[in-house]
């Protein structure tokens, strides 16, 4: 594989740079308030919103609660098991939330209904259907789409009393954060990696960025390490494909 990597070729035809075919489909979960499908080539994630009322956290008493959850289903690959999530799954949860959350994606501040008191919580879980490669990028795809055709109640404080008025109104999502995970294999760094090129990757990192092409976030993982000049190429490339992939994204979910 690293002789081929070296010719500028890959097992699946791709090139260094190149993503696998993107498919999101949106609103497939009745009950949810919202949800979207994603396939990255063959690997297969659905997330689904769910919006209730709640308490705020503690150190941050004037925003709403978001909280990402993951859970790799034993169906979707040889290695899974059933029960709690482990320790693999916790990382693609908070690697996603993160995301989200520094990218500022959804105004929180927007989801207060009385102040350190009651909030709008917003839940998203995510299933993973299919494993081959890169969940993070496909986790992250399909978060943000459900989030961007949600639709949450209107409720509304009236004292201390909250009530839900029965209208549906749109998240305040003001940004896209679009996650690009690239696989260092050798010397050579691989955009979207498959199960076959993660079994033999030397390190990974995880970038995202946001509507201004900011790096919000970011996750290294794995054993090897980055120069600092592989940092930058890795920088580069997430900012180059994170614009391909959020009009793609943009335009999928209207």
């Amino acid at each position: 594989m690293v002789e081929l990597l070296a010719k500028g070729k890959r097992v699946d035809g791709r090139s260094q740079d190149e993503t696998r075919a993107l498919k999101i489909e949106t609103r497939l979960i009745e009950k949810a308030n919202g949800s979207a499908k994603v396939s990255l080539g063959n690997t297969q994630v659905i997330a689904g919103v769910k919006v209730a009322t709640g308490t705020p956290f503690a150190d941050t008493p004037d925003k709403g609660v978001l909280m990402v959850n993951a859970e790799v289903l034993p169906l979707a690959s040889p290695y899974a098991e059933a029960g709690p999530p482990d320790e693999n799954a916790i990382e693609l949860a908070r690697v996603v939330d993160r995301g989200v959350r520094e990218s500022e994606m959804v105004d929180l501040s927007k989801l207060v209904l009385i102040a350190g008191k009651s909030v709008y919580t917003v839940f998203v879980d995510v299933n993973i259907l299919n494993v081959d490669g890169n969940l993070f990028d496909a986790t992250s795809y399909a978060v943000v789409s459900a989030l961007r055709t949600a639709k949450m109640p209107k409720f509304e404080a009236n004292g201390e009393k909250v009530t839900n008025t029965g209208k549906l109104v749109p998240f305040p999502v003001q940004k896209t954060p679009v996650s690009i995970t690239m696989a260092r294999i050798g010397s050579i760094i691989v955009v979207d990696p498959t199960a076959e090129e993660e079994a033999v990757m030397d390190a990974r990192i995880t970038l995202t960025t946001d509507d201004e092409e900011n790096i919000c976030a970011g996750q290294k993982g794995e054993a090897g390490t980055f120069t600092p000049a592989q940092v930058m190429e890795a920088a580069e490339k997430a900012i180059r494909k994170g614009r391909e992939l959020r009009s793609v994204i943009k335009e999928a979910t209207g």
